[in-house]
């Protein structure tokens, strides 16, 4: 059983989705946690649900000012900084090489990449002080693949994943963890799951091992895991939430074929 007693989280995108359910979790396992987004409304009402353990606090992840505020913000209000989950991100659709602007292309990198690179910059000093931590930053399975019309979106989460390996490298000697958590096809506002049609649907997950959409509280449970010291030897790796869509497409299933058999060449 994992716990997060008299840890200090600060979560970025929390105001809906998968941050929102991070924050709640984090605070049912003794976590106290700010819930840092742009959407203050939201984030002040997922805030209010913690009671005691939340705070909000505005964040554009886009600016650095903004993080350091964030992070002092945090110290002030619960005396330390433990845990980051650089949860913040964007997908815009329909966003192929050729069709993709320039203007969107660079707003992606500064939200889904800059907003990493600035929060676990702000954060260090804080960890540092507190005797280590956790970092979680999450990427996506698009960090390991290419994905159709997703330029943006694919190059930073590829990006991503090999800054947390460099983080974690650097930030290791200070007792700080950095780890990535890549979820697959997620049910959340950004999928828009309940909008498709069955026959999309079936596209997304007719061929998982576990074949369902995932929940936001699939990602919350793997992120919990990673900020309590349940995780304390791991750093500078991939944690995978995908209901299995990398390991694998089940070919044979439905072209009626036997499929490999000892005898045939490799």
């Amino acid at each position: 059983m994992i716990h997060l007693e008299g840890k200090v989280a600060l979560i970025s995108g929390a105001a809906r989705g998968q941050g929102a359910a991070e924050a709640r979790l984090f605070a049912e396992l003794g976590a106290r946690v700010v819930v840092a987004d742009l959407l203050e409304e939201e984030g002040r009402s997922v805030a209010e649900e913690l009671h005691e353990a939340g705070c909000y606090v505005r964040l554009d992840v886009t600016q650095h000012a903004d993080w350091e505020q964030a992070v002092r913000r945090t110290v002030d209000r619960f005396g330390k900084l433990d845990v980051l989950v650089n949860n913040a991100g964007i997908a815009p659709p329909g966003a192929g090489v050729d069709s993709t602007p320039e203007e969107l292309f660079r707003q992606v990198i500064d939200v889904n990449l800059m907003g990493v690179f600035f929060g676990m910059r702000a954060a260090h000093p804080a960890m540092k002080a507190a005797g280590g931590g956790s970092i979680v930053n999450i990427s996506s399975t698009a960090g390991f693949r290419g994905v159709y019309h997703a330029i943006p979106y694919s190059a930073t989460k590829w990006a991503v994943r090999g800054m947390t390996k460099t983080a974690a490298i650097d930030y290791g000697p200070d007792g700080i963890r950095v780890n990535s958590v890549h979820p697959g096809a997620i049910d959340t506002a950004m999928v828009g799951w309940d909008e498709l049609p069955e026959e999309a649907r079936q596209s997304v997950i007719g061929d998982l091992p576990i074949s369902r959409i995932g929940t936001v509280d699939d990602v919350a449970q793997m992120v919990a895991f990673l900020a309590s010291d349940a995780s304390s030897y791991s750093t500078g790796s991939e944690f995978i939430v995908d209901g299995g869509s990398l390991a694998g497409r089940s070919l044979f299933k439905d072209a009626g074929l036997k499929g490999l058999s000892e005898d045939d060449d490799a």
